[in-house]
């Protein structure tokens, strides 16, 4: 039950919202994975790759928000908590304590192939369901796809 009445029929509803869903909490995941490498990061390559990290939170901060109003457009209660996004990212896991810079771009290149196939997927399912949320996807997409080869072309290792 929702207070926002939707534009979309309930089985389309169902479908995009859950691609939303999804990709809020992967997007919530890789801000928080991201700034956990930006605070543990050292190297000679440190001052350039903590910046690109910082990119790579304030980015995704801003596609969750748009996600999350988006399915909020669409009568949908967006869900940000810790608890959700830790039992629901599809993204690996980031060690903790100190990481050398070229194993946190290791980290983040493996963080991006997982979050592009997800949302590859999301892009199909929407394409009937919601083509409103599936170009914000793509958009989405775009956006991590160049993200991801910026940090491939870091990638040394």
């Amino acid at each position: 039950m929702s207070i926002i009445s939707s534009p979309l029929p309930d089985a389309e509803r169902a479908v995009t919202g859950t691609a939303l869903q999804d990709t809020l909490v992967d997007l919530l995941d890789l801000s928080m994975v991201a700034k956990q490498a930006h605070w543990n990061l050292y190297g000679p390559r440190f001052r350039s790759i903590h910046q690109q990290l910082d990119e790579v939170v304030t980015g995704a901060r801003d596609y969750a928000d748009q996600v999350a109003e988006r399915a909020a457009a669409l009568g949908i209660s967006p869900d940000g908590r810790a608890g959700t996004v830790a039992d629901g990212s599809g993204l690996p896991g980031f060690p903790e304590g100190w990481v050398a810079d070229g194993d946190a771009v290791a980290a983040l290149v493996r963080s991006f192939a997982a979050l592009i196939r997800r949302l590859r997927a999301r892009v199909e399912a929407t394409a009937t369901a919601d083509p409103v949320t599936q170009d914000l996807l793509i958009g989405l997409t775009a956006e991590m796809e160049k993200q991801s080869w910026m940090f491939q072309a870091e990638n040394r290792g």
